[in-house]
């Protein structure tokens, strides 16, 4: 059978990476396919590197339209990112009818909605298995795997960026901004790493995710998102004692209405420092890597872990999408996967819950006036607002801030409320004459 043509629109890292494990791999990866599949034409704005890259044999160009308006590619793998001229080349390439396989996270999350449903009316697939979790392939274990399940929630490390920072911070008990630097230093972190460290990268994933895990349309404009800029290597170091660690997770939750509490049906949506029990598996992803947990009704807890970027990881994600389109080719599109794991009209109009009905238990760090009665103020704002204290450390002034500070640090650990408890309790607090700096908050999850 002839092999299936696949055109590549840009060759960076991963699309290089993409282009050398199928050549390396071609053999392996006909055996699984049943045909074999070649990129026979790439475009890149770089025509002499790109043909380089790929040498004799596939035609390269500097216009993307080319691959799109050639008859002879099935196949259009996206690599270009961003919003902008990539949703227009997608868009292009659907209403041609090719198959599309896209790595580009922060397109799916923004406008999958209108992505998938042009490719359902035309009959062609998105695949975007890369999207999320470079080549942990969690996008097919929730679609397919876990498809028997009503899933419960999602936790995942998915920001090899920040988790080496906060791995670095921990380790070395250095502050934010430094380990930065050193991240930057080392390639771990662009020149400008806003997306990553300040959670929007893992919001991408995490949005696609909860789609998927709960049959609703991409909403990354509900997503709440935060960042590690704030975070201290203090409360590092306080998590540490207390039997936790800190990651940046993606978490997407189910919650279900509760007449007593008045709460109604909906979604949890939000990326922020989290702090996990030590004893979770999660908790010891260290570096760059990346972690995603999934909790099922009838699997129960399931974890995947693995390498969540670079060029030959993300490219596995990408050709596995390339061998299942293959194999598809030439299905009937009513009887292939659905994009988002549920059938287009059987999705459901369950909200996202805003960050106010949120339901977590919190970590609070308060540096205080090392003098009688703060602690019972303090516990007496959060007992009037029925919020339960799990734990507290206090730590001596001659910890905190040298001898004779007069000065403390108070830590509180406290058990499940909703957000807009909490706020009311730190508003509170922080008014206190005898809280002499802004309040830390990092919620805690406990994944059980």
């Amino acid at each position: 059978m002839k092999p299936i043509q696949v055109g590549l629109l840009g060759i960076g890292v991963v699309g290089s990476g993409t282009f050398n494990v199928l050549r390396r791999n071609q053999e392996e990866i006909k055996r699984r396919a049943g045909r074999g599949i070649e990129i026979t034409m790439v475009a890149d704005l770089d025509t002499a590197r790109a043909q380089a890259l790929v040498g004799a044999g596939v035609t390269v160009v500097s216009d993307a339209r080319a691959v799109i308006a050639n008859p002879q590619i099935d196949i259009v793998i996206e690599l270009i990112g961003g919003y902008g001229i990539a949703r227009t080349l997608v868009m292009e390439a659907i209403a041609a009818g090719k198959h599309v396989v896209t790595a580009n996270k922060a397109l799916l999350a923004v406008h999958g909605t209108e992505i998938f449903a042009a490719a359902s009316a035309k009959g062609v697939m998105v695949a975007f298995e890369a999207a999320v979790a470079g080549g942990i392939p969690i996008i097919k274990a929730l679609r397919e795997g876990l498809t028997a399940n009503r899933i419960q929630w999602i936790a995942g490390i998915i920001n090899g960026t920040t988790n080496f920072i906060l791995s670095e911070m921990r380790d070395k008990g250095l502050d934010f901004e430094v380990v930065l630097k050193e991240a930057q230093r080392l390639g771990y972190a662009e020149a400008d790493p806003t997306f990553d460290i300040e959670g929007v990268d893992a919001a991408h994933k995490a949005t696609i995710m909860s789609a998927i895990g709960f049959g609703i349309p991409v909403q990354f404009d509900k997503a709440y998102v935060e960042g590690i800029t704030r975070l201290a290597a203090t409360d590092i170091k306080y998590a540490e004692q207390l039997g936790y660690r800190i990651k940046l997770l993606g978490i997407a939750k189910r919650r279900d209405a509760d007449p007593r509490k008045n709460s109604a049906a909906g979604i949890e949506l939000r990326v922020h420092p989290s702090l996990v029990p030590t004893r979770r598996l999660i908790a010891n992803v260290e570096g760059a890597m990346n972690a995603v947990m999934v909790q099922g009704d009838a699997v129960g807890t399931t974890l995947y872990y693995g390498k969540g970027a670079g060029s030959e990881p993300t490219a596995s994600a990408v050709i596995a999408d390339l061998v299942d389109i293959t194999r598809l080719h030439t299905a009937d599109p009513l009887n292939r996967v659905p994009h988002l794991a549920f059938q287009p009209d059987a999705m459901s109009d369950l909200k996202v819950l805003p960050m106010s009905e949120v339901v977590t238990s919190y970590y609070l760090r308060l540096r205080v006036a090392d003098e009688a009665g703060v602690l019972a103020r303090v516990t007496g704002i959060l007992a009037a607002l029925d919020i339960s204290i799990d734990a507290v450390l206090q730590r001596e002034a001659d910890e905190v801030a040298g001898e004779g500070a007069n000065q403390t640090d108070l830590i509180i650990l406290t058990h499940d409320c909703v957000e807009v408890r909490m706020d009311a309790a730190l508003a509170q607090m922080q008014a206190l004459d005898t809280v002499l700096a802004p309040i830390v908050r990092i919620r805690k999850e406990e994944l059980a």
